[in-house]
């Protein structure tokens, strides 16, 4: 079986059976390791960006800067792909002891929290009084996370991860997890990953996965990994100034940015 890579599917890896395709030179394989798998993916993105659709320049580089903070914010953890509204990060399993993978999981995540909405609340604070920045408050972030085995691909300078537990994770975005903020773990990182604290909440749901088939995962809520936010100090005026020049930047640019033509209709 040979997997074919879809660029425009979130990450993910569907099988394509037949004989093995034949490579360019410029992509190598290596063998298959053991990885941790993470995914942060910002909750209330779609409508976010429907809603401020008129102003898109700026609700993009609202959401453009928060990712970039998560994905600051765990620097354990390669990214391997900004895919639209959520970041798709892995390590290295194999340098971690089955104990502490779960730890590095949850480590990650606390601080990919505290760095989403502590950014969340400065773009709020800066002095543009469009609604794109002035109402965020809607955006959240959860995560689903997995252990599994991958193979690394390169095509010239981008390295993707291939397997089917790259599919597996993002499959696990589609969940009937219903609080706004949590993180989703496979029953594998859940079993073998180590142990949770004993206070925090663990819920076990089972639910279909697409191409897949029924799974058991569980999922807490990050407030319970991480306790409430902390109130965020108020910027001082420069900051706020400086902050608005970086989100109204960012929205030029976004504006400049060269568009694809459109097709000549057909005679």
């Amino acid at each position: 079986m040979a997997l074919t890579v879809h660029p425009s599917a979130r990450g993910v890896v569907e099988p394509r059976v037949g004989h093995a395709a034949t490579l360019p030179a410029s992509v190598s394989r290596v063998e298959a390791k053991r990885v941790l798998l993470l995914i942060a993916d910002i909750g209330g993105y779609t409508e976010y960006m429907q809603f401020h659709r008129t102003l898109l320049g700026h609700a993009e580089a609202a959401t453009t800067r928060l990712l970039e903070k998560v994905v600051d914010a765990a620097p354990g953890f390669d990214l391997i792909e900004i895919e639209g509204d959520a970041a798709f990060l892995s390590r290295d399993a194999e340098a971690l002891d089955d104990g502490a993978r779960l730890a590095a999981i949850t480590e990650a995540v606390v601080a990919m929290h505290r760095a989403f909405h502590s950014e969340r609340r400065m773009v709020e604070l800066n002095l543009c009084p469009c609604d794109s920045c002035t109402q965020t408050s809607e955006l959240k972030l959860k995560f689903v996370a997995h252990v599994g085995e991958v193979a690394i691909q390169r095509i010239k300078r981008r390295r993707n991860l291939i397997g089917m537990d790259v599919i597996f994770v993002h499959r696990l975005l589609k969940n009937p997890v219903e609080v706004p903020e949590y993180v989703l773990l496979s029953e594998d990182l859940y079993r073998n990953g180590g142990a949770l604290p004993p206070d925090h909440l663990i819920h076990e749901i089972s639910h279909d996965l697409e191409g897949i088939g029924p799974v058991r995962t569980y999922f807490v809520e990050v407030e319970d990994l991480a306790g409430p936010l902390a109130p965020v100090p108020g910027p001082s005026g420069l900051r706020r100034v400086g902050e608005t020049v970086a989100i109204l930047g960012r929205g030029v640019r976004y504006k400049l940015r060269p568009r694809p033509r459109r097709a000549a209709p057909a005679h």
